[in-house]
């Protein structure tokens, strides 16, 4: 069995949509999809209108499986229906965190015959999370596509910023946790409790603040956030409007928790900040260049 044939596109989350979007497009690939969540928006945005099937169709109509992973049990169906069917499955792994677990689901844990990491520390933690299981390396796709794209975003000018800009992006803690652990404080905070500590202490990053961009994460409801400008006496603006490049090209900061997006601003060569607030459990993202809110005088 091989990656050739037409592919049986599955995924929810935001995160291996992205990733599993770009490489769709830039490969040209033959695909059916079966998407749920926030994948439906992200696949559209980048392939423009595209015929989505359910699941078990999608499974049955490609030759082979190449999913994501996430927090829903959606990807978790798509890889034990491609075992059923005897087709080779895939999943695009799109973090450094929680390997394991995003393959298991009431105590039981369903891995693919493949698994695609994106980077070499990737690399590493899935071969020792994975040892009998086919670990790739596959160029991040997405992160191919992040460098073409802050290169063609219109920036600010220089002088026409006053001080500091901020892009906060969210990430949901709360109900994975609460799903997979039983306890939503599994990790020692939520979602808020590190918005809450990021804002009160904002002023670590400089005084001369001009702008705090609070960009919700895809699978969130609208107005989750909107507590935040009533509770706190700063330029803050809910986001989320535009893509993450457009809301990424003019600030200076990109502060979270361990999202994707903290990569992102990475590789756009952001100043990037986590905000897990003391007594958390510590940002699980490899990346050195990474500071800590808690760390800092």
């Amino acid at each position: 069995m091989n990656d050739s044939g037409r592919a049986a596109i599955v995924a929810h989350d935001a995160g291996g949509a992205e990733i599993l979007s770009s490489y769709v497009m830039r490969n040209k690939l033959d695909c059916i999809f079966g998407l749920e969540g926030p994948a439906r928006k992200i696949f559209e945005r980048k392939l423009g209108p595209i015929e989505i099937v359910p699941l078990e169709e999608a499974v049955s109509g490609g030759d082979y499986l190449l999913s994501g992973t996430g927090w829903t049990d959606f990807e978790i169906r798509g890889i034990k229906l491609a075992r059923t069917q005897g087709k080779r499955s895939i999943a695009f792994l799109d973090h450094w965190v929680n390997y394991v677990e995003r393959f298991t689901r009431s105590g039981e844990t369903v891995l693919p015959d493949e698994i695609w990491v994106g980077d070499t520390m990737a690399m590493a933690m899935a071969n020792e999370a994975f040892p009998s299981t086919k670990i790739r390396l596959v160029e991040n796709p997405y992160f191919q596509d992040i460098r073409d794209d802050i290169e063609s975003i219109q920036k600010k000018p220089a002088e026409s910023k006053k001080g500091i800009e901020v892009l906060y992006v969210c990430e949901p803690f709360r109900e994975p946790a609460k799903k997979q652990y039983g306890d939503e404080y599994y990790w020692g905070y939520v979602e808020e409790d590190a918005l809450r500590y990021f804002l009160s202490n904002i002023k670590k990053l400089g005084s001369n603040i001009e702008r705090i961009l609070i960009r919700p994460h895809p699978s969130e409801p609208e107005g989750k956030y909107d507590w935040v400008k009533a509770e706190f006496d700063l330029p803050i603006e809910i986001g989320g409007n535009g893509t993450l490049f457009e809301e990424l090209a003019n600030c200076d900061v990109v502060a979270g928790c361990q999202s994707m997006a903290m990569v992102v601003g990475l590789i756009a060569g952001k100043r990037v900040v986590s905000s897990i607030p003391p007594g958390g459990r510590r940002c699980v993202l490899p990346h050195r260049e990474i500071e800590h809110l808690s760390k800092m005088p």
